[in-house]
């Protein structure tokens, strides 16, 4: 269980601390972006995972459609497994060029409202917010997002972040019509116990099965019976870290700071979706020559190094496959980048015509 820092860091220049923290979380992200590009997979089972193809050993699923969910499918599953749950179900490739880019639009709507924004992958955020009343902050979130992206959200809110992202998985039972708070809630020390308490203490926020199992077979059933537990007594069975963390927990504490300084980006990508379908192979060629050169130069003047290439091409029947490879060694030189994107996009059957072109470049660490 990754434990995070409960204090928070007050004299880093890029950590803030807020009346509110709220916790955004796309609803099933992966999903609903394939959906808003193909509309006839709403309503059916989707899964996406790896290339697409459920029969292909040691790959999972990344995301599960509500429908498919119904079916016992969940994050993490191995994809055979998911075929076996959901055998009528839609399987899509992971999509990185196209994910990424969906994401940075979520988080430019979200900062758009002028509040301080900590990204937490492509489909969540953390808010800092000083007004009296977050809700209707909440809500235009709700609407900037879904005005923007098509994406909808669940907005989870309260005075750090653990208990806000609580908070979320509760908003995102609540309905989603007639209430301009839908899909909102607020978790506080108010209804913390009422909340909470009788829960079980695999819903707390970065409480795991295994340290569920351990808790359980302690007699440490509910959040109630964890907060009953004396600290000394889980610093015993969990040493003093991760049993000082577990004691904070149960009583609704966490992490109260936002930190608007983004980590470094692990990869950069751009994507092309073309008016007209390309048949002619060697205009796939130039256009996928443009991206890279115009990616590369981005990262270049970031002052960072590519490690690995990916090629992602669609079809105009909405067929998504990306294939990557590793480079000999670490470079910003387009006359090592370039060939290896020209060899993956041959590696493809373009048979058919191509609809959407993307090139992902995978950056080594800038502390390496």
């Amino acid at each position: 269980m990754q434990v995070p820092d409960v204090t928070g860091s007050p004299s880093s220049p890029a950590a803030s601390r807020h009346r509110w923290i709220l916790h955004v979380d796309l609803d099933q992200f992966q999903v609903s972006v394939e959906r808003i590009r193909d509309p006839e997979l709403v309503g059916v089972a989707v899964i996406v995972g790896g290339s697409g193809d459920p029969e292909q050993p040691r790959t999972v699923v990344t995301c599960a459609s509500y429908e498919a969910r119904e079916q016992g499918v969940r994050a993490g599953m191995p994809m055979r497994a998911a075929l076996k749950r959901s055998p009528d179900a839609v399987f899509l490739p992971t999509d990185h060029a196209t994910y990424d880019a969906a994401s940075a639009r979520v988080m430019e709507a979200i900062a758009s409202l002028g509040h301080p924004v900590e990204v937490w992958g492509w489909d969540e955020a953390y808010v800092g917010v000083d007004a009296d009343d977050p809700v209707p902050v909440a809500a235009a979130i709700r609407e900037t997002v879904a005005a923007v992206t098509g994406l909808r959200s669940a907005v989870g809110i309260s005075d750090n972040k653990q208990r806000a992202k609580m908070a979320t998985n509760i908003a995102k039972k609540r309905p989603v019509d007639g209430d301009p708070a839908a899909r909102v809630f607020v978790l506080t020390g108010e209804n913390w116990r009422a909340e909470m308490g009788e829960r079980p203490t695999r819903d707390l926020h970065s409480v795991g099965p295994k340290t569920a199992a351990k808790l359980a077979a302690a007699g440490v059933d509910t959040v109630d019976d964890l907060a009953a537990t004396p600290r000394q007594t889980l610093i015993d069975m969990f040493g003093p870290h991760q049993g000082t963390w577990l004691h904070v927990l149960a009583r609704g504490g966490g992490d109260a700071t936002i930190t608007t300084e983004p980590e470094p980006a692990r990869s950069h990508s751009k994507v092309q979706t073309f008016p007209t379908d390309l048949t002619d192979v060697a205009q796939m060629h130039d256009r996928l020559a443009e991206l890279t050169e115009s990616l590369l130069a981005e990262i270049v003047g970031e002052g960072r190094v590519v490690f690995r290439v990916a090629v992602t091409v669609r079809t105009t029947t909405f067929f998504t496959r990306t294939k990557s490879r590793k480079l000999p060694a670490p470079t910003t030189s387009l006359a090592d980048i370039s060939p290896a994107v020209h060899v993956l996009l041959d590696k493809f059957d373009l048979d058919r015509p191509v609809r959407l072109l993307g090139v992902r470049l995978e950056l080594t660490d800038p502390d390496t």
